[in-house]
Formats: C-alpha cells, structure tokens, sequence
C-alpha cells in the first residue's frame, strides 16, 4: 500500500498557454532538491487555447502530474475547489500557472505548519513585497479594495488575494467541501470559512512578480469582490459555514 505524497499542488489554467511552464518547470526544479512525495494537479478549466498541450509536455518532468482538462469555464475558484477535494497530500497548496510566487517559496509556507492549518503567502507583512512596483492607480486601488475586504469579511487579514495558500489534508477538506465562490472572490471566502471553523491563519511573507499580463480588470473585478465579500459577510451571520 502507497502511503499519500507529502504535498500536493494545485494549478488552475485558464488561458495559460504561453505560461504554465513557469510553475511546472519551478515544480521539476523544486522536485530535484526535495525527497518527499509530491503530485501536482492541473485543472484546466474550459481554456480555449492549448494549455492542454502546453501542461502535458512536463508528463515526464514534474513527478505525479495530473491534468484535469474540464471543457466548461466554471472559474478559478471551481478549478482550485476541484483540485484540493480530488487531492490526496497531507498538505495541499495552490499556485499560479505564471509562478508570480516563486515555488521554492513554499518552504517559508512549510515552517509554520506545526502550529497552523491554514498558511498563506502575503505580499503585505513585514518582509513581504514584490519586485516589480505597480502603477500608484494599482496601488491605491488594491490598498482601498484590501482595506474593505477586511473590513467586511475577514479582518485582520492583510493580503487574503495572493495565490500561494498552503492548508492541511483536514482544513482543506472541511473549508473546501462548503466553498460556494466559484470565480474570483473564493480566497476571501476561504479565508472567511477557515475563521468560521476555528483555524487559526498564519500569513507569511513571500516576495511577489507582478504580471504585466495579467487579465485581472481592477475596477471590474475589484467591484465584483466588494459584492461578494458583502454576501460573505451575510453568510458567516447567518451561520452558513457551519
């Protein structure tokens, strides 16, 4: 009998054609330094270019891959709910197709996991940051969207939107199971729900590359997760977490 890998990685791939070989060739590089089990999961959610050609080139590079090609857009929030339930690790973290977190970051992850389930990278703690500086529209955007999504939905929290989250097999499974964001918005509710269940959150500091490409509209999608983060709000008073 096979005992479970040590870690398993969550990729969601949306349009990722020209990139996911930043994470999964991060992921070859990190395998060949560390001698635990790994599987690497990529949930390819309804992409319409070839990301399913691009992922399946590292078949034989990145040890205990799987590609999940989903052909209905359901949102990032679905690919990652997808790949940590169908997950089998004793840790389950999800990534970037880009790597705008470096990989070997997860080690910084990895150092409080004895005392927390639920571990997330943060570019807004002291020692965190990013190496490209955004515009100061971006700047100000961000800094007013995190001031009232904290406020709303899970206070304390500096930066809930980096997608470099670490949890435990348990937590994973019991936040997942009742996440009901399908698209953007889903790192506040996981984060909400992980506060509902009594986990204690650990944000660590990584360093970040911001990517000029990135397909994130600012005000558009800023206004959707002020909305939602608002129906989460409701949510936890009503008790639906639990």
């Amino acid at each position: 009998m096979t005992s479970n890998p040590h870690l398993s990685v969550i990729v969601p791939a949306y349009k990722e054609q020209e990139r996911i070989h930043k994470i999964l060739e991060a992921i070859t590089d990190y395998q060949k330094s560390h001698d635990f089990g790994m599987e690497v999961i990529v949930v390819i959610d309804g992409s319409p270019d070839d990301t399913l050609t691009a992922a399946l080139q590292f078949q034989n590079k990145v040890k205990g891959l799987k590609v999940i090609n989903r052909k209905e857009n359901k949102g990032k929030g679905y690919s990652v709910k997808q790949g940590i339930l169908e997950a089998s690790g004793d840790f389950r973290l999800f990534a970037d197709a880009d790597n705008s977190t470096p990989f070997q970051q997860v080690d910084r992850l990895f150092d409080f996991t004895d005392k927390y389930d639920v571990v997330i990278g943060s570019r807004r703690v002291a020692g965190g940051g990013q190496k490209r500086k955004q515009s100061l529209f971006r700047r100000v955007g961000s800094d007013v969207l995190n001031l009232i999504i904290q406020t709303l939905a899970v206070r304390g929290i500096k930066d809930t939107q980096c997608g470099f989250k670490l949890l435990s097999a348990d937590a994973a499974k019991k936040i997942f199971s009742r996440l009901t964001v399908d698209r953007w918005s889903f790192d506040i509710e996981m984060l909400a729900i992980a506060r509902t269940l009594g986990y204690k959150i650990a944000e660590v500091p990584i360093i970040w590359n911001d990517d000029p490409h990135s397909t994130v509209n600012p005000i558009k999608d800023g206004l959707k997760m002020i909305a939602a983060s608002w129906q989460i709000r409701k949510n936890v008073l009503k008790g639906l977490y639990k």
